[in-house]
């Protein structure tokens, strides 16, 4: 496999898991939403869950891709994966050895350490904090835990990332498993939001709303919003929630009567 890292420019540069059951293959391609932003069109396609594949000016950037390979053959080829953590509905390395071909592999610090050697060599890695350039897309980690103490040992603090794209005038933030950090709220200028909400790993709508209208982005997906709660938390509810001003984008995220 050859990898082609010398995109990126790094900025300064640390674990319990959870078992979750695969999900199966869609069939039909997945549509997505297309955002007229200054630096080019930046269409979102869903894939499952956390996972989803974006078409950008920059390249294609998959984020936590996971699941049966067959669900990427309708997608175009990454140039860029994102990982935020090493849950296995967030992390596979073998998902991640069939499909990244040439593309660079940007993970937090723990997801690192994981990596089989094939995949490990070239890789990038951020901390917290920390940022990097991938042509010449500036790209922060954000911090992403649990603050709820009986949810603590899911994502503890330190350990895993969201992450915010910065385009020419145009911002994304990936959330990763996160609940209502003062991090989330302090973000600035996100026109592009996608936040998680299920319990018990995450958070649920009304703390995932609070969050979100403390940012007060253009648009946003909810996403990660079925799992072992057997999907408790609707996102529509999570639309009504919010304060006004905020278009929500509804992905095709799940099968219909999917549970998780």
């Amino acid at each position: 496999m050859q990898t082609t890292r010398r995109r990126f420019l790094a900025g300064a540069a640390a674990i319990p898991a959870i078992t979750v059951l695969p999900f199966s293959a869609r069939a039909a391609a997945h549509s997505g939403n297309t955002f007229d932003t200054d630096a080019g069109p930046i269409t979102i396609h869903p894939i499952h869950h956390a996972s989803m594949v974006m078409e950008t000016p920059k390249g294609v950037i998959y984020v936590d891709p996971v699941g049966e390979t067959a669900i990427y053959d309708d997608m175009p080829a990454p140039d860029l994966i994102l990982v935020t953590h090493e849950h296995g509905d967030h992390y596979s390395a073998d998902v991640l050895s069939a499909i990244i071909g040439e593309a660079d592999l940007l993970t937090n610090p723990a997801v690192h350490d994981m990596l089989p050697e094939e995949l490990a060599e070239g890789a990038m890695m951020l901390a917290n904090g920390e940022m990097t350039t991938w042509n010449d897309l500036r790209i922060d980690a954000i911090p992403a835990y649990n603050i709820t103490p009986e949810r603590e040992n899911f994502h503890p603090q330190g350990r895993d990332n969201g992450y915010v794209l910065s385009f020419e005038g145009f911002r994304v933030y990936i959330s990763g498993d996160t609940e209502d950090t003062p991090e989330m709220r302090a973000l600035e200028d996100i026109d592009l939001a996608f936040v998680s909400m299920n319990l018990p790993f995450t958070m649920d709508a009304e703390a995932a709303a609070a969050g979100v209208s403390a940012f007060g982005p253009t648009y946003v997906y909810p996403y990660h919003y079925r799992g072992r709660d057997g999907g408790t938390q609707d996102p529509e509810e999570f639309a009504s929630l919010l304060r006004e001003g905020i278009e929500v984008k509804l992905g095709d995220w799940y099968e219909e009567g999917e549970l998780g």
